[in-house]
Parts: C-alpha cells; sequence; structure tokens
C-alpha cells in the first residue's frame, strides 16, 4: 500500500461515520425523508430549500408545518436544531436558504427585499398537498426573523404562528406586530444577544422587556414579563417573550433557546406527535458533522501526503533548511517578538481594514458578496505589512545568520537557491488535485446525506456554479495573504526541531496554527468575555464582524496546519500556500451571501 494511503483511508471512514451519526440524527433514524428542494421565485430566481417530511404524512393526512429561515451570512444548515426536533413532533418543516445564501439565487431588491425569498417559501409550503394550510408557522432567526415576519404580514391568512429567535419587528422592512395582529407571536431573545441595539434599540439584551414595540406587539404598558402568557391562543392572539441564557449565534447551540420555540409551537399549534420541549436530539447530529469536518481536514493532509509519494509529484520533496543548517539558530526572543507581531497585527487591523470609516463595501458586479471584499480588503493589507516588516527583519537580523531563499522555502531546487517554473506547476497541481478531491468528497456526503462539514457556525460547504466563479474573482488576494502568511511561518518563525521527526512536524503545526489565530482568539474572548461580564460589547459598534471572527479563528489555525505540514515534507512554502489559497477562498466564498443582484 503506498505510503499515507492508510490515513486516507481512515480519515475517509471518519467522514462517513461522521455523516452517518448526522444522516441518522437529521432523519430521526427513518421517521422523518429529508429532501433536496428547488423552487421559482416570483422574479423567476431559484430558491433552495431542505424539506423535512415526517413518516405517515400524505394528502389524505396532512400535517402542520413551519417554514424556517436562518440569518444572515448563514445558510439552511445552521437551522438543524429547530428543524430536526419540529421535524420529530409531526411537522412537515421547509428550511429555506435566503436568498442569496447557500444555494438560492439572489432575488430583486437583494437584501432590501423584506421577505427575501420567504414570501415565495410560504407559498410553496401551502401549495403542497400534504401540508395542512390552516396550520402553518414560520420561524426566523436574525435576519431570518424580519424575513418570515414579512411574509406573515403578506400572507397573513396562510400564518397561524410566528416564532422570531434574536430577531424583532419593525427592523429593515419587516412589519409592525400589534395585540391584534392576527397571529400567535412568540420572541426569543437571549440574555447576551450581540444585536439588542440594532433589533430593539436597548443596550442590555434583557431589556428589551421596557422596549414600547415589544409592549405594543404584547399588549400591555407594563414591562413585559418573560415566560407569561399574553392573549390566548384559543383566538391566535397568545405573545410570549423567552430569555434564554446564551448569544445572538448560541441561540443554534443551545438546547434552551431551542427548546422554547418548540415549547410554543407545540402550544400554538398541535403537534401531531407530543414530546416534551426537553427532549432534543439534534446536538448529536452537531456531532457527526464535526467529525466529519475533521475527517475532511485529515483527508486533505493525508492525499496531498499520499501524491507527494507519488512517481509525478516525488521531485517535491525536500528536506526543511533550518537557519541553524547555515550558522547559528534564531534568537527565542527574536522569535517570541516575530510570533507576538504575525498574531497581533490580523488581530489590531480585523475590523479596521474590513471597514473603513466604519462602513461594510459595497458589493458590485464583479465582487457580489460585500462582507467577503472586506475580508480580501483585510488579507491583502496584512500581506502587505507582512512583506515590509519581513524585508526589514531580514535585513536587520536573518541575512546575518544564513537567511537566503532555501532557508526561507522560496528555493524550488530545495539544496540551491534556484526557483523553477516547473516545480511551481506542479505545487500548483499537487495544490488542484488535493482541494479539488476533498470538494468531491464534501459534495457526495452532501448529495447521499444531505449534510455539510460544519459545528455550529464554522461551515464548509460545496460551491455551485454561481460561487465557483466568485471564487475565481477572489482567489488571487487571498492567494497573497496564504503565500505571505507561509513565508513567515515557515521562513521566520522555524519552531523548534526535535529528535524525532513527527514530534517536529506537531509542534510547527501547532506554532503556526496559534500564530495565525491565536491575536483574533483573544479579540473573540475580549468580546464575549465582557458580553458575559456586563451584557455589553468590549467592540460594541462591531456585533457582526465580532461573530464572524468566530470563523476566522478556526480558518487561520487551519491555515497554519496546511502551510507548515506541506512545507515540513518539501522543503518549500509552494504546496502550503497554493493549497491554503484555494482552501480559504472556497470557504469564504461558499459560506458568504451573494448581494448584488444584475
Amino acid at each position: 500500500m503506498r505510503k499515507g494511503a492508510g490515513w486516507v483511508i481512515l480519515s475517509l471512514v471518519i467522514v462517513l461515520v461522521g455523516a452517518l451519526i448526522a444522516f441518522f440524527v437529521q432523519t430521526d433514524f427513518g421517521k422523518v425523508k429529508v429532501k433536496e428542494l428547488r423552487f421559482v421565485s416570483s422574479d423567476g430566481k431559484i430558491l433552495s430549500a431542505l424539506l423535512f417530511i415526517p413518516k405517515g404524512v400524505s394528502a389524505e393526512k396532512p400535517a402542520p408545518a413551519v417554514l424556517t429561515m436562518h440569518g444572515y451570512i448563514n445558510s439552511r444548515e445552521t437551522q438543524s436544531g429547530f428543524n430536526i426536533e419540529f421535524a420529530r413532533r409531526g411537522y412537515v418543516v421547509m428550511a429555506m436558504d435566503m436568498a442569496g445564501h447557500g444555494y438560492s439565487e439572489q432575488v430583486k431588491g437583494g437584501l432590501a427585499n423584506p421577505a427575501r425569498g420567504a414570501d415565495a417559501g410560504l407559498l410553496y409550503l401551502a401549495s403542497l398537498s400534504f401540508v395542512d394550510k390552516n396550520n402553518i408557522a414560520v420561524e426566523g432567526h436574525s435576519m431570518g426573523g424580519w424575513s418570515v415576519l414579512s411574509a406573515a404580514g403578506k400572507y397573513p391568512d396562510l400564518v397561524k404562528t410566528v416564532i422570531l429567535e434574536g430577531s424583532s419587528s419593525e427592523t429593515y422592512g419587516s412589519p409592525k406586530v400589534t395585540a391584534e395582529t392576527p397571529f400567535n407571536f412568540a420572541v426569543v431573545f437571549s440574555k447576551y444577544d450581540e444585536f439588542s441595539r440594532l433589533m430593539w434599540g436597548v443596550e442590555i439584551p434583557s431589556d428589551i422587556v421596557k422596549t414600547q414595540k415589544l409592549k405594543a406587539a404584547f399588549g400591555t404598558t407594563e414591562d413585559v414579563i418573560p415566560k407569561k402568557l399574553y392573549g390566548s391562543f384559543e383566538n391566535e392572539s397568545a405573545r410570549k417573550l423567552y430569555i434564554p441564557n446564551c448569544t445572538h449565534p448560541g441561540d443554534h447551540l443551545s438546547k434552551e433557546a431551542i427548546g422554547y420555540a418548540i415549547e410554543f409551537l407545540q402550544d400554538s399549534i398541535t403537534p401531531p406527535k407530543f414530546i416534551d420541549p426537553n427532549n432534543q436530539i439534534w446536538p448529536w447530529k452537531e456531532f457527526g458533522t464535526l467529525l466529519a469536518l475533521i475527517g475532511g481536514i485529515m483527508f486533505l493532509l493525508s492525499y496531498g501526503y499520499c501524491l507527494l509519494n507519488s512517481a509525478y509529484f516525488s521531485s517535491l520533496r525536500g528536506r526543511v533548511a533550518n537557519f541553524k543548517d547555515v550558522k547559528k539558530p534564531v534568537s527565542i526572543i527574536v522569535w517570541l517578538i516575530g510570533f507576538a507581531l504575525v498574531t497581533a497585527i490580523p488581530a489590531f487591523t480585523f475590523f479596521k481594514f474590513q471597514q473603513p470609516g466604519g462602513k461594510t463595501p459595497t458589493a458590485n458586479a464583479f465582487w457580489p458578496q460585500s462582507l467577503t471584499i472586506g475580508f480580501a480588503r483585510w488579507a491583502t493589507f496584512n500581506a502587505l505589512i507582512a512583506i515590509g516588516l519581513f524585508i526589514v527583519w531580514h535585513f536587520v537580523y536573518h541575512r546575518r545568520i544564513g537567511g537566503n531563499l532555501v532557508t526561507y522555502g522560496l528555493a524550488t531546487n530545495h539544496d540551491k537557491p534556484k526557483f523553477s517554473l516547473k516545480q511551481l506547476w506542479k505545487a500548483f497541481a499537487l495544490a488542484v488535485c488535493v482541494v479539488f478531491t476533498t470538494h468531491i468528497v464534501l459534495s457526495v456526503v452532501q448529495w447521499a446525506f444531505k449534510v455539510d462539514f460544519r459545528w455550529w457556525v464554522l461551515a464548509l460547504k460545496p460551491m455551485d456554479i454561481a460561487r465557483f466563479w466568485i471564487f475565481i474573482k477572489f482567489l488571487p488576494p487571498f492567494a497573497l495573504f496564504t503565500f505571505v502568511n507561509a513565508l513567515v511561518l515557515n521562513g521566520q518563525l522555524k519552531a523548534r526541531e526535535f529528535k524525532n521527526e513527527a514530534t517536529s512536524t506537531a509542534v510547527w503545526m501547532i506554532s503556526s496554527a496559534l500564530a495565525n489565530s491565536l491575536g483574533i482568539a483573544i479579540l473573540v474572548a475580549l468580546q464575549v468575555g465582557k458580553l458575559f461580564a456586563t451584557q455589553t460589547l468590549f467592540f460594541p459598534t462591531q456585533s457582526l464582524l465580532g461573530i464572524v471572527a468566530y470563523q476566522f479563528v478556526f480558518l487561520t489555525a487551519v491555515c497554519g496546519v496546511f502551510s507548515s505540514f506541506f512545507y515540513r515534507r518539501t522543503g518549500s512554502i509552494y504546496v502550503g500556500a497554493f493549497i491554503n489559497a484555494l482552501f480559504v477562498t472556497w470557504y469564504i466564498v461558499a459560506g458568504q451571501a451573494i448581494q448584488f443582484v444584475a
């Protein structure tokens, strides 16, 4: 068996086991059928959803239904906890990709369109022969809450219950709700929700109880009391506020938040199968997709290792050249200073470079993802800063201890300071083979099991054709970053060597992962730490990017692992840098919303 093939097989087994666990939980062990769905909006755009159909549901025996919608820059899978628990209680569930998100095309008006595809989804759900049209609920998180509320306002005769998670009324096009609005209405707004100012105009999330628009919706002039029933389920005027102990994105990872949604839904629309709200199985689906994500990362590493041992790519293998091979090792003080700069600068610039002037970049026809433009700008400026510091570092220090093309991993010869375009092409070809094959593995998993690689908001999704072209356009700025990052990690921050090769490789991978991600992790800790301590944010104007930073802790750490792993086996930065360029661009583009509408 070719060297490394055993690890490839093991990684695929882990992917399969994780996907199977997620599949069985998502289908309630065969009691719910999950279907991929595409339908057309009123302006001819293709919208995407997953349809959960409980066993025994038919035109002769229709079931109540729920339309669910995720929030901004997420996808239908983020709502898995809600979808799984609603479906296993007998409700038909239609989990939509918001327009421009996931596999849904952007509709006319883009994000300014208040329903963002939810109105078309509601009409489609109500048209299904096996859905009880008199018992339909909608549930949405954050922006998804605004969207489903807008759809309910547009078609009030179709909606009996509205459940908002981390969302609000009267915000960015969502309609006003009063005590007379003809549907049952629940608000689940977490104690540590980062968007309390945007959603309800209060600094402290729990002060939502004092807001006039919540009081108006609940028909009271006094502060709203959490968990108290206002109105009546009998005449569809029920109102209830829940305040779980979690954050805005934490709603998706909280049995308490999901349990409150289950409770209100079962109270307002009798479930075909009553199950206690505290009886929840969705965490096992999260475990399964996390296991699959770990297996996917292992596959990328082990498959790349196998290719390096093949006849065609074997010339890429080489020995790592250390400074001590030339003159003397890097001083530990100098190394620590370098480490501090590498980890601190991206964190200090994370907000500033993405939103110059405090404004999110505007999407355009060439680059139709606004947040991705900000990420690309941040990556580019950090790369330029790193190049400048690296040049200074070289002339001030590294040149004196033997820094050159070979020790920096820039030579393709491994022993001599030479550069070969043929070797560079091989490095690129290997990276394409590795990342493309990983994409195939993920695509097969999604096709077969209707799940992707993820844990919570950390998600790797297959790209469709539309996002592939966006991927090509965003590749250059992210490639610049990954190449400079590989140069800094492996040319400047060379970790200690040990007698055991495996130990040395592990230390380098951990060191690189920490250098890349520690600063952003500290940024997240400051934001979340103050939030849990005071219910206010450390960076009060950065609710969205503060949450987005969670993903960059993961993504930058993985970049460090990939970069060092392949550098240790090739002696040059190119294979790891190419792989990271493709992987990072894929991860970001596949998970971001398309805002621009032609």
